[in-house]
């Protein structure tokens, strides 16, 4: 007979493996297997970097600070490697002096770190920035990244497990990672394997020789390492602007949301359009009946025009294309205004005068003579207009 932890430990892989079953598929699905298909909104990718979400490559980030600061350290390495023997001089000279204090024995030993630590730091500082900076396409500075959250601290561990493990993102870290130790374990053994010859000639050279020596090759390592680093992070970059425009797609349903949002409710926006053709439409019944002509394309625009003494020129009245261009002619002849058509001088009308602006003196002859056309055919306007 089977023993009991038999069907226990049974029972165990078959709850991970519905566990599993269930979450697999979820874990690895694309954006559009969750069915965002729609390319992102200039709203959203704004959003995500006002919210301080860019697509970057923090491993580039990581060479690059890697790379200058270990430039500065072989440039700088035998001048710093003096300070630090300066350092250790005054320390064993000074066993005797009386006059020192604990509080001047701690500022020089903080003058020489700073000398020391301070060109490394600001280096990598001035580094990590501009690299930031590059990726961000420009300067980009606020704090949402930092801000307090709730759901940072409480533990949610199927979360957790989905991103760092269950995932395309989890595998790439781990492809990363393992690229990492093998380019540093490949360099080492590369550059090692030909300064041995080097090292052990050291034990017949002095202290200050040996030490330049390990300073100049923990340089020379740190320095190929970072140009590797560097070349594995373009492929990174690349992955990672991918990565960062499949989190920002939408669903069409995410695409209506944020068109209503940006431009309103299609209905209330449709009512409010009635309203205002409804204001519009009672303004020009009262303003193109005292019209002297309406200037049409024939169909498309219409330029209600207006000229009485004391006037600097013309004026345009009112305006309209497509509906409001067919109201507009429609008020005309109820009320025996004169529609002559023009298609290039009613387009430039429309487009170039503003209502109740003087028309552009470059249109003067082309008005001028319509106009006089219209006064031929009604006397009436010709007296109103001398």
């Amino acid at each position: 007979m089977l023993p009991l932890s038999f069907f226990y430990k049974l029972f165990l892989k078959w709850k991970y493996y519905l566990v599993l079953r269930k979450f697999h598929l979820q874990w690895f699905a694309s954006a559009e297997d969750e069915g965002r298909t729609e390319e992102p909104s200039d709203y959203k990718k704004r959003k995500a970097r006002e919210e301080g979400r860019v697509a970057k490559s923090q491993e580039i980030n990581s060479a690059i600070v890697l790379l200058f600061p270990a430039i500065v350290l072989i440039i700088m390495g035998p001048w710093i490697l003096r300070q630090l023997l300066e350092m250790i001089v005054w320390c064993f000279s000074s066993i005797n002096d009386q006059s020192l204090t604990g509080w001047s024995i701690f500022l020089h030993f903080l003058s020489c770190f700073f000398k020391c630590i301070l060109p490394l730091a600001l280096t990598a500082m001035v580094s990590g920035i501009a690299g930031n900076i590059v990726q961000n396409g420009g300067f980009l500075f606020t704090l949402k990244p930092i801000e307090p959250k709730f759901s940072k601290i409480a533990p949610d561990f199927i979360k957790y497990f989905k991103r760092t493990l269950f995932s395309l993102d989890g595998i790439v870290n781990l492809i990363k990672s393992i690229l990492k130790i093998t380019v540093i374990i490949f360099v080492s053994y590369l550059l090692i394997r030909s300064d041995i010859p080097k090292m052990l000639s050291l034990m017949q050279t002095s202290i200050w020789t040996a030490l330049s020596f390990a300073g100049y090759s923990a340089g020379k390592l740190l320095i190929a390492a970072a140009i590797l680093f560097l070349v594995l992070a373009i492929p990174d970059y690349i992955y990672q602007r991918y990565s960062f425009k499949q989190s920002l797609m939408m669903s069409k349903q995410e695409v209506k949301e944020e068109y209503k949002m940006m431009e309103g409710d299609p209905v209330v926006k449709g009512r409010l359009n009635s309203m205002m053709m409804e204001i519009m439409t009672q303004n020009i019944s009262k303003i193109v009946p005292e019209a002297d002509v309406v200037i049409t394309n024939p169909t498309h625009y219409a330029v209600a025009v207006k000229f009485e003494k004391g006037m600097e020129g013309p004026q345009v009245t009112a305006k309209g294309v497509d509906e409001m261009a067919l109201k507009i002619k429609s008020i005309a002849r109820e009320n025996g205004v004169s529609l002559v058509e023009n298609r290039h001088l009613a387009r430039a009308l429309y487009t170039n005068t503003k209502i109740n602006d003087t028309i552009p003196v470059e249109y003067y002859s082309a008005v001028a003579e319509i106009l006089r056309h219209v006064y031929m055919l009604d006397a009436s306007k010709r007296q109103k207009a001398l």
